[in-house]
């Protein structure tokens, strides 16, 4: 049997003539923050102070015994190499390296010694490549189109400008005899109750198992296959009898099943290799109609309205991320009602323990390839590369139930039309070759059964401009860049794969990641926590155009979360009320990787936004939501039910004035059938212009409310805000908080980490009328006094 004896322990890192202990994995930014070397790189603009470890060559050494091993070969396997290096066993060159990507092995049989591992600087690779094959544009000022390497590591705008290097994922010696499985492709699908898997195994042979008859054995939920075969490969087909099938969550359970697959010689066991699958199909549905292009996925035949976020990686420094951190943010993903993830293509095909929670929580992952926001060189040495690389990760990432598409890239397509590429390039390969040949062909022969596309956005063909709202995946940027959130109620587009608003990160994150100075929008640690061009403006713009800008920073910080969850509130509403024309809402983004003013839902320190709280309610199979109409401004009323049961419902309208008197009311029993939206007008007298400033429009349905104010904020008479307040402990460092509203409270506001850097809420924002209260959990607080409590608290004021 196959011997392996892991090698990640004992590195050091060669820094200015001394040895400094390294972790594997690991990378020379956390080795030199451990060492006490540098300062965090996240805090202030210390980002700056370090700027220089992206420009030099490191070394990292491991003192290696002789292995002394009885196999016929012994293999050094790297996982992960960030990025370009030379691997040199004794004083044997073992190989190099040019890609973060791919997995590497080396034979070392025979070998010994010291084992070193010399990087090269990520700017000297990407300006030799740019010298061989050419200057290409891109839409960031760094180089990272001409290095496999994660793009976001050279800053983007959310993120920092750390190009790191390192050995990012394990490494070890694999020893065996005779041969090795080298790849297994498991084509799962399932007919009925019946699931058939088609293992394709691929071995390696040493010298003397050239041609010898091996067994190769399979078995899946009681199913097995045997075959007996003396070339290099070998497919064993089999049938399993009542399976229970994989769903995406909240359409059912997720079933998993055991797949196992051996190689021995004889009675004698080579090698094996397990993962665990799940049955199910997943179609793609594109087939032009009446209004354009759909691009709706149905997973077991269902089709979905998909509740999806953005992903990039959580950390710059991605070796932090560990499975518990994984764990940690898939599962606020979950309590924000998520239903799929898209890994964005300027990250990195993430780690096995990702695709393994998504199996577990039935979360749909959407892949991109890693090409984003630039034109990339199809020539060598990049193609050549990119092959081996894409060959890799299928076949590594197909065995996942979760893994529903694969995408070529992100941008790419819509930069070459509008971002003046074309003219730029004068006829130069930008990538298309990737993404309409090569990576097409690539999931066509070695994962057949899942679809591709070939960007996002992307319209299907060039017959349609590629962010044809009509056809295909459609971003929304031009609200976040140019105009009011109201604008995304402008168009229904096919599939919204990402649309987004800014906001800061919590109070506490700011406190941690800015410790030395008076925080202010404008002072200097959080412009240089804000990596948007002129995203302070953009801000300030957005808020001005509701409310007045406030000079005090904690309202201004308030107001522009704020903004951020109504701005996704109102586009994911109107969207999800045009199922099935609009099949799904991917958010731009759930994560951070450091504390800074971003799209995201969940900070670069892990406290949720109120954007969070806001999508677990938009988000949930039940929907009710207030949309104006697309002709006249008058609202209507539209009940979205994605579950599988009917829902039936009493509605209740009712026309308020600023007192919370009752001006007009209207009730009636709904019935709304699953996975349908019902919408219906409102009624006569429900609303008045007469009086637009001083009233407005709530909705409520089996505890889920909707208001519309037909003003802006600004110009709407709120009464000054006066509520009660109760302060309880509840047990197991609990405590509840109840809020009862004297007046009108329009989005009232609990932010938890003023209280406690730790603590935590269950709920976000509220509109309570006058007599209405809210119970809040608080945990992580202990027990604040209740004017504590009121310094936390805030909600929409009067001009």
């Amino acid at each position: 049997m196959k011997d392996t004896t892991p090698l990640d322990q004992g590195w050091n890192l060669h820094h200015d003539g001394e040895l400094l202990p390294a972790a594997v994995p690991g990378c020379v930014h956390t080795d030199l923050l451990a060492a006490g070397r540098i300062p965090d790189p996240y805090l202030d603009a210390n980002e700056l102070e370090v700027a220089w470890i992206g420009r030099r060559d490191w070394t990292y050494s491991l003192d290696l015994p002789a292995h002394g091993s009885a196999h016929e070969r012994t293999d050094l396997v790297f996982d992960g190499l960030d990025t370009v290096a030379t691997v040199t066993l004794g004083d044997t060159v073992l190989g190099a390296t040019r890609n973060m990507h791919r997995r590497y092995r080396f034979d070392a049989t025979g070998l010994g010694g010291p084992l070193t591992v010399r990087f090269t600087s990520a700017y000297t690779e990407a300006e030799r490549v740019r010298g061989i094959v050419g200057e290409r544009p891109n839409e960031y000022p760094e180089p990272f189109q001409y290095i496999r390497k994660m793009a976001s590591s050279f800053g983007w705008d959310w993120g920092p400008t750390l190009p790191t290097a390192g050995i990012w994922k394990s490494v070890r010696y694999e020893h065996w005899s005779t041969a090795r499985i080298a790849d297994v492709r498991p084509l799962v699908t399932v007919d009925g109750a019946t699931g058939r898997v088609e293992v394709h195994l691929t071995v390696e042979r040493t010298a003397g198992g050239a041609g010898r008859p091996l067994t190769a054995r399979a078995t899946v939920a009681g199913a097995e296959a045997e075959t007996v075969f003396d070339g290099d490969s070998a497919v064993l087909v089999l049938e399993a009898a009542d399976v229970e099938r994989w769903w995406p969550r909240g359409y059912g359970d997720q079933a998993r099943y055991e797949l196992a697959v051996t190689l021995a010689d004889g009675e004698h066991r080579l090698d094996a290799w397990q993962r665990r699958i799940g049955f199910r199909t997943v179609e793609l549905h594109r087939t032009p109609d009446a209004t354009g292009t759909p691009f709706t996925l149905a997973v077991n035949g269902e089709p979905l309205f998909v509740r999806g976020a953005n992903w990039i990686p959580d950390d710059t420094l991605i070796t932090r991320v560990t499975p518990a951190r994984y764990r940690t943010r898939l599962l606020q993903a979950v309590d924000a009602n998520v239903d799929l993830i898209r890994v964005w293509g300027g990250g990195i095909y993430e780690q096995d323990a990702f695709y393994d929670l998504c199996d577990e929580l039935g979360l749909l992952v959407w892949q991109d390839f890693p090409f984003a926001c630039a034109a990339y060189p199809e020539e060598q040495p990049l193609r050549g590369e990119i092959e081996a690389e894409a060959r890799d990760n299928v076949v590594r990432l197909m065995p996942h139930p979760s893994l529903v598409l694969w995408n070529g890239n992100n941008e790419n397509q819509w930069g070459f039309r509008d971002w003046g590429w074309e003219e730029k390039l004068d006829g130069d390969s930008w990538g298309e070759g990737y993404y309409l040949g090569l990576l097409p062909r690539i999931v066509a022969e070695l994962d057949p059964t899942r679809p591709y596309s070939a960007g996002s956005p992307w319209s299907g063909s060039w017959d349609h401009h590629p962010n044809d709202v009509d056809h295909g995946t459609h971003h929304s940027w031009d609200v976040w860049n140019r105009q009011d959130y109201a604008e995304y109620r402008a168009t229904v587009p096919r599939f919204v794969a990402e649309f987004g608003w800014q906001a800061p990160p919590a109070h506490a994150t700011l406190r941690r990641a800015l410790p030395h100075e008076t925080l202010a929008a404008d002072s200097p640690g959080m412009l240089h926590h804000q990596k948007a061009h002129d995203g302070n403006g953009k801000l300030r713009r957005g808020l001005e155009r509701h409310f007045d800008v406030p000079d005090d920073f904690d309202r201004w910080h308030y107001l522009t979360q704020l903004i951020q969850a109504r701005a996704i509130a109102t586009g994911i509403e109107h969207w999800r009320s045009h199922w099935p024309h609009c099949a799904g809402t991917i958010v731009w983004q759930l994560n951070d990787c450091w504390p800074v003013s971003s799209w995201a839902a969940v900070d670069g320190d892990g406290r949720r936004k109120p954007l969070h709280h806001e999508l677990r309610r938009l988000y949930a199979d039940r929907l009710l939501t207030l949309q104006p109409a697309d002709r006249d401004g008058a609202p209507r009323t539209a009940l979205v039910n994605q579950s599988a049961e009917p829902w039936t419902t009493t509605l209740r309208l009712r026309r308020l004035d600023t007192t919370g008197r009752q001006l007009a009311e209207h009730a009636e029993e709904i019935t709304v059938p699953p996975r349908t939206v019902h919408q219906l007008p409102l009624p006569d007298g429900m609303l008045t212009d007469q009086e637009a400033s001083k009233e407005y429009l709530v909705a409520d349905a089996d505890g889920l409310r909707a208001v519309h104010f037909p003003v802006a904020d600004k110009e709407f008479a709120y009464p000054r805000p006066e509520f009660d307040l109760d302060v309880t402990a509840a047990g197991d460092g609990a405590v509840d908080i109840r809020i009862t509203a004297r007046t009108l409270l329009r989005d009232l506001l609990l932010q938890p980490d003023r209280l406690h850097a730790d603590a935590t809420a269950d709920r976000g924002l509220t509109t309570l009328l006058p007599g209405e209260h809210v119970d809040i959990r608080v945990h992580g607080a202990d027990t604040p006094s209740a004017e504590q409590v009121r310094q936390a608290v805030f909600c929409v004021e009067p001009s």
